[in-house]
């Protein structure tokens, strides 16, 4: 089936029968990775026929796509869209867990849609959102953004929306884990994006776990409890 097919926009046709005039599809990155925050987009795509037939033909699920094909298609997307971005913290990671830090980070982004980009939509503020996964953004997490919310399982793959939003996610949080890697090398970020790899995890038994850990992740938590051990020994 072509990408085009699949990216049948359901979701996002529905609400717009239902009544909302500005839909945003969202979408998380780095829910698996050891180290870093999980970063999440929310993107507007406005209903021009020439952008949406570019996009569908296009974009596709971010994880499919080469890393220069998706920096690409993220330029177009936060240059013709709009974009709204937030992330969740290592600490809020471990304090929440991962599940609800993702939720968490997905409702930053959709409050962080700009709403001077809004004057050209049908409404001027976002009231529906395709969300992926199967779990609704809790309302604590919106603080009193209204929204209609569906969610989709691989939204990413037959939502553009929520398609464009992974794209956008995926090489802002890469872009992060670079700049990351700059201040603490020995981890491999720059190439990993804070997953464990061989070469993250001879970096942590090399050089210990650092304040962009996950605590809570068990690699993470039974290095430590190693760490503690070692450094026991040498006490004693």
């Amino acid at each position: 089936m072509r990408l085009k097919d699949r990216l049948a926009c359901v979701h996002e046709l529905a609400l717009w029968a239902e009544g909302c005039g500005v839909v945003a599809g969202v979408d998380e990155v780095g829910r698996g990775p050891l180290a870093g925050p999980v970063l999440a987009a929310a993107v507007v795509v406005p209903d021009n026929p020439d952008l949406r037939e570019f996009l569908l033909r296009e974009a596709g699920d971010s994880k499919q796509l080469k890393a220069a094909k998706r920096e690409e298609l993220a330029v177009v997307i936060e240059r013709e869209c709009v974009v709204g971005v937030g992330e969740a913290s290592v600490a809020e990671i471990d304090e929440l867990n991962i599940r609800r830090a993702s939720l968490l980070a997905m409702a930053r982004a959709i409050a962080g849609l700009p709403g001077d980009r809004m004057t050209g939509l049908p409404d001027k503020r976002i009231n529906g959102v395709v969300v992926d996964g199967n779990v609704l953004i809790p309302a604590e997490f919106l603080a009193g953004i209204s929204v209609m919310q569906r969610v989709v399982i691989g939204g990413d793959a037959c939502e553009l929306a929520v398609a464009c939003a992974s794209i956008v996610a995926k090489v802002r949080r890469d872009a992060l884990m670079v700049a990351l890697d700059a201040e603490f090398p020995g981890y491999g970020w720059a190439r990993n994006a804070g997953y464990g790899t061989a070469a993250h995890m001879e970096g942590l038994v090399r050089l210990g776990v650092t304040v962009h850990h996950r605590r809570t992740f068990a690699p993470i938590r039974n290095q430590v409890a190693r760490n503690q051990v070692a450094r026991g020994r040498e006490a004693a």
